[in-house]
Formats: C-alpha cells, structure tokens, sequence
C-alpha cells in the first residue's frame, strides 16, 4: 500500500495550529508562516510560552523579522522565486 499523502489542508492545519504549539514549547524565538494559497507571509514572535503576530504581509509589501532587526523580505520576490520567476 502506498503511502498516505496528505493534502493542502491538512498541511495548513499543521502548520496553523499544532506546529505553533510545538515550536512554542521548544522556544523558537521567531516563526514563519510562507502561505502559497494566499500569498502571504506572517511573522510569528515568541512572547512568554505563545507566539504574538508581528506581522502579517502580502504581496507589494515586506516582511519583516522582529528578531533580526533591520531584515525584510519583499513578499512578492519570495512567491515569484518559487514560481521560478
């Protein structure tokens, strides 16, 4: 029997709700979430034992880091590098 694969939404599932938790416990100061379904990318900063959006950013705009100050991403540049563009 071949392996079970799994779709899109249990993917976006994943990685919305129980790999926040996980990643949490284990104090990743700073997590990203790259959205292909949406173009977007959110910024999740570890506060205390819970992440807090730092930012939530769509295309035409940059993502920014909370940890590393002074670096950002132009969300339109990291969809389009996945589209091979």
């Amino acid at each position: 029997m071949p392996p079970r694969q799994t779709g899109g939404d249990d993917n976006r599932k994943r990685d919305l709700v129980p790999k926040r938790r996980v990643y949490a416990r284990a104090g990743i100061r700073e997590y990203w979430i790259v959205d292909s379904e949406k173009k977007s990318i959110t910024v999740l900063a570890l506060a205390g034992k819970a992440y807090k959006v730092h930012g939530a950013f769509k295309v035409g705009e940059q993502a920014t880091s909370k940890l590393l100050k002074g670096f950002a991403v132009a969300v339109s540049d990291v969809f389009a590098a996945g589209e091979g563009k």
